[in-house]
């Protein structure tokens, strides 16, 4: 069990006023869906700030049409592209890294954290140290930097709530006053668009057909890593840090009707679970409107309709990347942090057409094997195993070209 999970976080705040919010990642898959539910309810929420990667044009029309306080770019080259999109707006434009610390350090009273990887790392920590309530949707911070992470969050008496669709049903249905009493969780997972492929055919599979998930709506690294399963593996590692439990207490079922999100079975035998339709407005609202509830556009759940729900056992051979991501949680130290790159680096080369489907697992596996530096004792030690990680992942990549 980690030194510090959610359970260990401060409790709710007065509900029913005004929120001050903040997104970073507001032109991704969960940002703009964020995005979507402030618009919704706009009496409820006031923008501080939003902030993107490379897309001045998405950032742009999103401040404008939230009034945000600030608008930040990743890219400082983007600077004077964003700036003249917002001219007239009143909303502040910024560019950087350093920006982007900045926007994510602001006070405000709620800050969706969706960039996506390892690049979430910095700012997510920077709002964690102002004491925010963040809505975690950036697993790679706890994958990477699990432990100091979240002690970071205690320390500076920030509150998390998770995201993801299976933590964010977790979270609903885990009982954290007596975590003794809990038998086991069980993450639910899709099984990506390529559930019922055999292993040979899917050296043959393209990235636009590994980006085309069967029930979600995602961006393209995050659909990757559905369909290789990866990111199912980063989810244990995620629900590790986030959930009182032992490594050995978290499982893995496929449900490819994606309705059950997520489990948690009792010491009574009693199992709780939380089901929904397939869309993540559902529990960014969750978080968005946390103590209380706001409604949605998501589709309601038509059990009678869809007739049955099915599960199946994970197929570790054909999908790898699991007992990849096992094999690094029960390691621990560095080995996460050279998971996550090595599969960044991987997946990035896929999509760019460099090496097929089945070598972003290959690639990731030859990584652990090649590289084991010590445990990390700072931030600043994660950064650097991550920077030496990629380097080993881009050698491998090279050299398989």
């Amino acid at each position: 069990m980690p030194l510090a999970t959610l359970a260990d976080m401060p409790g709710p705040e007065r509900a029913g006023r005004v929120k001050r919010v903040s997104i970073l990642g507001s032109t991704g898959s969960i940002g703009c869906n964020t995005v979507d539910l402030l618009q919704r309810n706009p009496q409820a929420y006031e923008v501080v700030a939003l902030t993107a990667n490379r897309d001045v044009a998405a950032l742009a029309r999103q401040a404008r049409s939230l009034q945000a306080e600030v608008a930040v770019i990743a890219d400082d080259s983007l600077y004077p592209a964003l700036k003249e999109a917002l001219a007239g707006s009143g909303v502040e434009a910024a560019a950087g890294k350093g920006a982007l610390d900045e926007a994510a350090a602001r006070p405000c009273d709620w800050l969706m954290a969706a960039i996506i990887g390892y690049a979430g790392l910095g700012p997510t920590l920077a709002a964690i140290r102002q004491g925010h309530v963040v809505a975690l949707a950036n697993k790679e911070s706890l994958v990477c930097a699990g432990d100091l992470f979240m002690n970071e969050a205690r320390h500076h008496g920030a509150r998390l709530l998770p995201v993801d669709s299976e933590h964010n049903a977790i979270y609903q249905v885990l009982d954290f006053d007596r975590p003794e009493r809990i038998e086991r969780i069980t993450l639910t997972a899709s099984g990506g668009p390529f559930r019922t492929l055999r292993r040979e055919a899917m050296a043959r599979v393209t990235p636009e057909q590994a980006v085309a998930h069967p029930n979600w709506r995602m961006g393209a690294k995050i659909s990757v890593d559905s369909a290789t399963m990866m990111n199912k593996g980063l989810e244990v590692i995620e629900a590790y840090h986030l959930f009182p439990v032992e490594v050995e207490q978290l499982d893995i079922l496929v449900h490819p009707q994606s309705v059950i999100h997520s489990m948690v079975s009792y010491v009574d035998g009693s199992v709780l679970a939380q089901l929904g339709s397939p869309d993540m407005r559902t529990p960014i609202a969750y978080t968005l409107a946390w103590p209380d509830r706001i409604d949605t556009p998501a589709e309601r759940l038509d059990l009678a309709r869809l007739g049955q729900l099915t599960f199946e056992a994970p197929d570790e051979e054909r999908f790898p990347a699991l007992a990849l991501a096992r094999r690094a949680l029960r390691e621990g130290g560095s080995v996460p942090v050279v998971l996550n790159a090595a599969n960044e680096e991987a997946v990035a080369a896929f999509l760019a057409g460099s090496i097929g489907f089945l070598n972003i697992a290959e690639i990731v596996a030859r990584s652990l094997d090649a590289f084991s530096p010590g445990a990390p004792d700072s931030l600043e030690d994660v950064a650097e195993i991550d920077r030496q990680a990629r380097r080993v992942a881009q050698d491998f990549i090279a050299a398989g070209k």
